[in-house]
């Protein structure tokens, strides 16, 4: 019995990101490309030889790939600006839609494109937040659902490194382009926080703060602090800089009311994590304990465990050390999203699945303008008129 039909894909956006992802799509055995559209044609046809399909047909306006009956699903890889129209259009013809991030940088387009996922939910959509297959932040998000650092109170995510501008990717120090620097790449590590405190608590407040850009000349502010308030009365704070010149910060705190446990992705790899544990009790090791009984461990340091007894993490387990995304889990963001299709399932990263991500996001920079806490979910409509009197700090429009 032969398997499902490969899922048909129009490809849009062959820069850096968007030849890595078309690579992985030629790759995948259930993927078939059927159309490229790209601008610049010249462009697409060296991204289409270097992942060896030259031959594949470019479409010449984005409408025309929309809008092919035999094309099952859009994949948008195109500068962040275009997410959120493309999409749209995309879910409005009935197809499916792996967007990279951000989904959108304009809040009405969130809006719709929300909309439209809850009212196709036989339209599978992705938002490529891609940590959230790291095997660190699997671990993470399973250990917080097992209990083992009891109930949460504090977790912190850092997100800092220098974002590439150079040659063609000058557009991310443009505003009406890229957004905002939350969109860009910060968000990563607010999905980071949402997905590992999903089981215990929901995000109820975000109250941030914003710097301008002192290096590099980005119109939208690249410095950000996020505190969030969860509804459980966990406390999340977030750090974030896309010009930050010190390599790529990836910080995790999170502190229970049993145990405890720090990433450090500076560090040497057998120190990169560290948990605290207690002392053995009835033959095992166990996360958490009473006040001041037990220790800390180093999960990814083999040799240690062993020495003290303590069952070690897989010598291949990978952690979230670099900001570079090709390096990422792309691979497993286009298989997941293709068994998605084929499964007619939705992901939890779909546009209504992790809505509440770009919802933090939006709170940030509505929290930055106003200087007070913003409580979650939003108000749509009080969003959009206070977005519409700070045209200087969103990017607005009307479709």
């Amino acid at each position: 019995m032969s398997g499902p039909r490969p899922v048909r894909f129009g490809f849009v956006g062959t820069g850096w990101m968007g030849t890595t992802m078309l690579r992985r799509l030629t790759e995948h055995p259930c993927a078939q490309v059927v159309s490229v559209f790209e601008p610049n044609v010249r462009k697409a046809r060296e991204a289409l030889a270097q992942v060896a399909v030259p031959d594949l047909p470019v479409a010449a306006t984005y409408e025309e790939l929309v809008e092919d009956a035999s094309i099952d699903a859009v994949f948008l890889c195109g500068p962040n600006g275009t997410h959120g129209s493309q999409s749209i259009a995309a879910l409005e013809a009935d197809k499916h839609v792996f967007c990279e991030k951000p989904p959108s940088i304009r809040f009405d387009e969130h809006l719709r494109q929300v909309e439209l996922a809850r009212a196709r939910p036989h339209l599978t959509t992705y938002v490529d937040y891609i940590l959230y297959f790291d095997e660190f932040e699997q671990r993470l998000r399973r250990m917080v659902a097992d209990g083992a650092f009891g109930t949460v109170t504090q977790i912190q995510v850092n997100y800092r490194h220098s974002i590439n501008t150079s040659g063609d990717r000058g557009w991310k120090l443009q505003r009406s382009v890229m957004g905002d620097a939350i969109g860009m790449g910060i968000n990563h590590g607010i999905s980071v926080m949402l997905f590992a405190m999903q089981p215990q608590a929901k995000p109820a407040a975000v109250y941030a703060t914003s710097l301008r850009a002192l290096n590099r000349p980005f119109e939208a502010h690249p410095v950000w602090n996020i505190q969030v308030s969860f509804d459980s009365g966990a406390c999340g704070f977030l750090f974030g800089d896309i010009d930050s010149p010190y390599g790529y910060d990836a910080f995790h705190s999170i502190q229970g009311t049993s145990g405890a446990l720090v990433f450090d992705s500076f560090a040497d790899r057998s120190r990169k994590v560290r948990q605290w544990m207690t002392p053995e009790v009835g033959g095992r090791s166990a996360a958490g304990g009473a006040q001041g009984a037990g220790r800390w461990i180093y999960p990814l340091d083999t040799e240690r465990c062993r020495a003290e007894g303590v069952t070690p993490w897989p010598e291949d387990t990978t952690t979230p050390d670099s900001g570079n995304v090709l390096e990422h889990q792309t691979g497993q963001s286009v298989a997941h999203f293709i068994e998605c299709v084929q499964a007619g399932k939705r992901s939890p990263l779909g546009f209504d699945g992790a809505a509440q991500v770009a919802e933090v996001g939006w709170a940030a920079q509505i929290s930055a303008v106003t200087g007070e806490a913003v409580q979650l979910p939003l108000d749509s409509e009080r969003t959009l008129a206070l977005i519409a009197r700070h045209p200087e700090s969103f990017v607005v429009g009307s479709r």
